[in-house]
């Protein structure tokens, strides 16, 4: 790469802002306890210190660094460990044996109750408080709750859930008992959720009556009668009323009666394995059913204690905020931000509607335009003003929100930001883009004083949206993009405190995170675009997929290209200078505000109509950092386009799928491209439309009908 390719430096932290971060403390902790050269010369000023030496320590001693950050932060174990890594294979790793921990209790530990840990707000209810205090007494009283219903270490317990403190609360009790979580977001359509939960066959399901969202009311109990009966191993349901306080559902367990059963007790934290399970989250392939993924309490605790610090660079008084539901990892990573000393706000609803805590303070919608609509997806949720009638192409991306008012309210997140005094400001590449194009200027009429940092993630930000960033705010303020997903619920590149912001690009491998760039051969490559890999195991990496007892579609997912080395699926670039720039996803899921979908899964939907008879999807991303999910039929003969039939897709995607994943277009082709074993050619179509030669990317000898690739290189020219 020349010097005149370089993009441009659009934030330099200065020294003090490098002198106060915890990634210089711990730098200082390294060399003078563990010899680790990351300042230059040997000399321990901030201002010398070498980011890049710190990560190719943390990616070539991976017990050394590993162990450094359990001493650090005083991880604290019923029992010692043997050693760092029993086995270092991948998969397969086995990290601290011997240790017997619980995440929950290194949250709570030495917290003062009368400091506030959490700020919350929704489209129902306005912006409030939770102290340590209460969040401690809540999570005893839901644990001893679950305890009295027979939960125990191992049990499955799912959540049906808002992101509310009641679902903090309840996840940490899930896990104080050594029970296992796992949550969907109630905007999941039934068939979703019970691919999601039935493969880890839950003893328990806390649910909600139903939630507010775009100004419009939905209600849940009839979706929590059907999981009652697709779940037959839920022997409790507990029900919170939301929507309808004071409403009851026959069968169920009213939260208030779980809490107060349990009311008074005291906190207590059952010690476990190391990689005892702590939740399951869901990411899909193309083919089956959802993954779901095993992660421990030990892995997800390091790494999170790593990159909250040392990435994230939480402090004392920071609150941190960042927009997502409970079906999203980043609600995972969201509430593991209590294990630092910096407290968390929450938001649940639309964000382009008003929540109660602006429309209480009387702001005016200062940052859009009455005739303005947001013209992509928000964090992959829908635009809150689509109408119901809008064409196929243009409104299938969501759920027309009856209620909604007449135009959507992008300053709404930043509205919540000046209110809570929002310090770390996290939302998706959407969101920042949406922003962007429908003019919304965050700081007019609002203090965002308190604001030091926004981070972007979900999909690749664009350069555009890196420069808006900083146009519409002071120079010292931090942007990172980061990512990484769901299958380690943290980031493999991210942001660093310590690090300049170059325009479009991420600013660094995590540490511990032993990143690269390879080409079909395995090997590796600089400033050249090719596959993401993890050359070495880290913590959070699965324990396995549930269900999956021999190890095969594990080791399919993520180590059949490459043997023993992970890949990710995603396409990158490493540049000289060590940053990065994700160029999108190399196989066919679909993330939509990092919620990650299966193809299957969407055929399965679209497939139950009688009028398609074939279909293929695609997520393709635009030049501006967006994507557009493309969806071809094959129709029955008779059948066409031109009636209530994209409608009726749309519906069907929503309610079996999820309103994040209906396709912005719908398109009638002859043939889907198939290869002679009968496998869907979707990377090849997606790399197809993406500008690419259709003999690059497929080899036409291996096609069953290779004359169906070519409405699409036709397509390509439109």
């Amino acid at each position: 790469m020349t010097e005149s390719s370089v993009p441009r430096v659009l934030w330099q932290p200065d020294e003090e802002r490098i002198a106060s971060s915890n990634i210089v403390a711990f730098a200082r902790w390294a060399a003078e306890h563990k010899g680790v050269q990351a300042f230059g010369e040997g000399d321990a000023a901030p201002g010398s210190f070498d980011y890049d030496s710190l990560w190719r320590w943390s990616v070539t001693d991976v017990d050394g660094f590993w162990e450094s950050v359990w001493e650090y932060y005083g991880v604290r174990s019923e029992t010692p460990y043997e050693r760092v890594l029993g086995k270092r294979t991948m998969p397969g790793a086995e990290w601290f044996p011997g240790a017997t921990l619980n995440y929950v209790q290194h949250v709570f530990e030495g917290r003062d109750d009368d400091r506030v840990a959490i700020r919350h707000a929704t489209e129902l209810r306005p912006l409030g408080e939770w102290t340590w205090g209460e969040l401690r007494r809540r999570t005893a009283a839901i644990a001893a709750g679950l305890r009295g219903l027979g939960v125990g270490p191992g049990d499955r317990v799912v959540a049906y859930l808002p992101n509310l403190p009641e679902t903090v609360a309840a996840f940490y009790a899930v896990a104080s008992l050594g029970a296992v979580w796992s949550s969907c977001s109630p905007d999941f359509g039934v068939r979703s959720v019970i691919d999601r939960f039935a493969q880890i066959e839950p003893k328990v399901l806390l649910a909600v009556d139903g939630y507010r969202y775009g100004g419009k009311d939905f209600d849940r109990r009839p979706v929590v009668e059907e999981l009652r009966t697709a779940l037959p191993t839920v022997e409790h349901t507990v029900l919170l009323d939301y929507l309808h306080p004071g409403g009851t559902l026959d069968g169920t367990l009213p939260w208030e009666r779980l809490e107060e059963s349990g009311a008074g007790a005291a906190p207590e934290f059952t010690p476990v394995p190391f990689d005892h399970p702590l939740w399951v989250l869901y990411s899909s392939g193309t083919t089956g059913l959802p993954k779901a993924i095993v992660q421990g309490h030990g892995g997800i605790l390091l790494e999170q204690l790593k990159n909250l610090h040392l990435h994230l660079d939480s402090q004392e008084h920071d609150r941190v905020f960042w927009f997502t539901t409970t079906g999203w990892m980043m609600w995972n990573f969201l509430v593991s931000v209590l294990l630092t000393k910096a407290s968390i706000v929450l938001y649940d609803g639309s964000p382009a509607h008003p929540s109660p805590s602006t429309t209480l303070n009387g702001r005016p919608p200062a940052a859009a335009s009455p005739s303005s609509s947001p013209s992509t997806a928000l964090n992959g949720r829908p635009p809150a003003a689509a109408s119901p009638s809008s064409s196929p192409s243009t409104a299938l991306n969501g759920r027309p929100p009856a209620a909604a008012p007449a135009s959507p309210d992008l300053g709404s997140l930043w509205d919540l930001a000046a209110d809570a005094g929002v310090t770390v400001f996290g939302t998706s590449a959407g969101f920042l883009s949406s922003c962007m194009k429908e003019g919304v200027s965050p700081r007019r009429g609002r203090d965002l004083s308190a604001l030091k940092a926004i981070g972007s993630t979900g999909s690749p930000l664009s350069p555009e949206a890196f420069a808006w960033v900083y146009d519409e705010f002071d120079e010292d303020l931090w942007l990172f993009s980061t990512s990484g997903g769901t299958d380690v619920c943290s980031c493999l590149v991210g942001g660093t405190p310590t690090l300049p912001v170059h325009e479009g690009e991420i600013q660094s491998r995590a540490l511990g995170m032993a990143v690269a760039s390879w080409d079909p051969d395995g090997r590796e490559l600089v400033n050249e675009v090719g596959e993401l890999v993890v050359t070495q195991p880290a913590p959070s990496m699965p324990l396995f997929l549930w269900g999956d007892d021999s190890g095969e579609r594990l080791h399919d997912s993520y180590f059949s290209v490459y043997p023993g080395v992970w890949r990710h699926g995603d396409w990158i670039e490493i540049t000289d200078r060590g940053t990065a720039v994700i160029y999108g996803r190399s196989d066919s899921t679909i993330n939509r505000g990092g919620v990650r979908m299966g193809t299957s899964e969407i055929y399965r939907a679209v497939l139950a109509l009688d009028e398609v008879v074939d279909a293929l999807v695609v997520d393709v991303p635009q030049p501006d950092g967006s994507s557009r999910i493309e969806l071809f039929t094959v129709l029955r003969e008779g059948a066409d386009l031109e009636g209530d039939l994209p409608k009726e897709i749309a519906r069907r995607i929503r309610t079996d799928c999820s309103p994040r994943h209906v396709p912005d277009r719908v398109r009638a082709i002859g043939a889907v491209p198939r290869t002679l074993s009968g496998k869907v050619l979707e990377v090849p179509v997606k790399r197809i439309l993406m500008g690419e030669s259709p003999d690059k990317v497929a080899s036409r000898d291996s096609l069953a009908n290779p004359e169906a690739l070519d409405f699409f290189s036709a397509l390509k020219e439109e």
